[in-house]
């Protein structure tokens, strides 16, 4: 029933707050091509082999969700980098990395944002993606590497990782593993501390609000159900509301599908500052 709910919910959206729509009797194919044209700076078109599908497509996302909520459309990119980074669509990646150029945003601010994947999807998947940034990068003519965007070094990285996590988080997890046997109980939060908010977290590039909502992004396009509830409550903490929330996940639906987007919407839904208990058990 919740789903449900969810789901109603997200139709009603789809129709509200029309970012991109200057006329609002628009068709979905006059809308899809209003946003292809913007991304991707050609005309939209449709695959030969599978017409129907790509038409289902692209209303879908470009005549539908690209009108949903408050994002603009440099952060809808950002959150379509971040979720197929995470999930590994390189030739779609390619072609988003291309789009969020495309639509303002700096180089920097989408290698940051393929970054931040990193402590949720590990090395070896970041760098995938990386390589993909570096390809499109060539192929625009910008110069590599990039600007030096550390603010972290190994004497500092614990005390500043800390004082964000604490900001967002509290010592919740360092409480939680206390019970873990012999130096583990300070080695497992502490690597979270380190590697995640004083490695990436501290970077310039990204804001803090950006960065807790991009996390979000990647966590459900995981399907990380457990940590879920913390980091809605970091995203708002972070300085996003629930709206904005709510759209980034319906932003994500055709990229990540709808039973991974659904639960962070329930989650969503039920969430406030105020019941928020930790969820690291």
């Amino acid at each position: 029933m919740k789903n449900r709910f969810a789901f109603l919910f997200i139709a009603f959206l789809c129709y509200s707050n029309p970012v991109f729509a200057e006329d609002a009797s628009m068709s979905r194919s006059k809308k899809a091509d209003v946003v292809f044209k913007e991304l991707f700076q050609t005309d939209r078109t449709l695959n030969p082999t599978d017409p129907e599908f790509m038409e289902i497509l692209q209303r879908n996302i470009f005549g539908e969700v690209f009108y949903t909520g408050n994002l603009s459309p440099k952060e809808r990119e950002l959150i379509t980098v971040a979720a197929l980074s995470t999930l590994q669509t390189l030739p779609q990646l390619k072609a988003h990395i291309q789009a969020a150029l495309n639509v303002g945003n700096s180089p920097l601010e989408i290698r940051e944002t393929i970054y931040q994947c990193a402590p949720f999807i590990g090395f070896p998947r970041t760098l995938n993606a990386i390589g993909v940034f570096n390809e499109v990068a060539q192929e625009k003519g910008i110069k590599l590497p990039l600007e030096n965007a550390s603010n972290t070094n190994d004497d500092n990285r614990f005390d500043k990782g800390v004082a964000l996590q604490n900001k967002l988080y509290g010592d919740e997890v360092k409480q939680a593993m206390s019970s873990l046997p012999g130096d583990y109980k300070n080695i497992v939060p502490d690597t979270l501390t380190t590697f995640c908010f004083g490695d990436f977290y501290t970077r310039n590039g990204l804001s803090l609000k950006q960065r807790e909502l991009l996390s979000l992004v990647v966590l459900t396009a995981l399907g990380a159900k457990e940590q879920l509830p913390a980091h809605i409550v970091g995203a708002l903490k972070a300085g996003n509301d629930k709206e904005t929330l709510l759209a980034a996940m319906v932003q994500a639906i055709p990229y990540i599908g709808l039973p991974n987007a659904l639960t962070t919407i329930n989650l969503i839904k039920e969430t406030t500052l105020e019941n928020y208990e930790p969820i690291y058990q």
